[in-house]
């Protein structure tokens, strides 16, 4: 257990994303390591969040448990699986040092950030989970802490483009990589939501029966946080 503790935090201290190394292409992290231990930190956070649907001695408390903690590691495995492609073109047009398995280490190493984040916030769901009967504010805890733990994670794989791509390197070379990269974290980013909203229910409704996975075809996350800004204004 220390051993993928102290990855954990070598990784966030950016011993595995080392400037020289990463303007030479290289790019050093045990990506195998770091996966079981996104999936190990996905799977707390997300058996926080299927606590308050589990707490009050409700029907099949053990499922919105397991379905939970389940979905949250495969949620972020999907993203990356859907986007990845298109990140890796995105870089070799941008000239980018970064081969196949580099920028997919580099990926890796951002998720775990973001459940590494996420994780750090379990103690503070449970306590609300155990503290409220509020679906809707632990929604909105969870959606808040998603997008904090995601833009922690997104700066992380920001800050290592810089380094890839230096100004000192070519100025203008450097910025168009730069402006392509932010328009694939933008993807991420709304693949990430969406598909969320695909496996939901993550906090788990107590007043609807249990679900694995809920019928989303008919409207998307973002429509429903349009909806949620209109429906409070009225």
């Amino acid at each position: 257990m220390g051993k993928w503790l102290t990855e954990l935090d070598q990784l966030l201290r950016g011993e595995h994303t080392r400037k020289d190394d990463l303007r030479a292409g290289r790019v050093g992290l045990p990506a195998r390591r770091l996966a079981v231990l996104g999936i190990a930190l996905g799977l707390v956070y997300g058996a926080g969040m299927g606590l308050f649907a589990a707490t009050g001695g409700r029907e099949h408390a053990w499922r919105h448990l397991v379905a939970s903690a389940a979905k949250l590691p495969l949620l972020f495995g999907l993203t990356l699986l859907v986007t990845f492609p298109s990140l890796y073109v995105f870089a070799a047009l941008a000239n980018s040092r970064l081969r196949v398995r580099e920028t997919l280490r580099l990926l890796v190493a951002a998720i775990t950030v973001m459940l590494g984040v996420l994780a750090s916030f379990a103690p503070v769901t449970v306590f609300f989970t155990l503290s409220t009967d509020s679906y809707r504010f632990m929604l909105l805890l969870n959606v808040v802490f998603c997008g904090l733990a995601g833009l922690v994670g997104l700066g992380f794989l920001f800050r290592a483009v810089n380094l890839v791509f230096p100004d000192e390197a070519g100025a203008e070379e450097g910025r168009r990589a730069r402006r392509i990269f932010r328009v694939w974290l933008l993807l991420f980013g709304v693949v990430g939501a969406q598909m969320a909203w695909i496996l939901k229910p993550f906090v788990g409704n107590p007043q609807l029966p249990f679900a694995w996975v809920r019928d989303s075809r008919g409207s998307s996350f973002f429509e429903f946080v349009l909806r949620s800004i209109t429906d409070n204004w009225r």
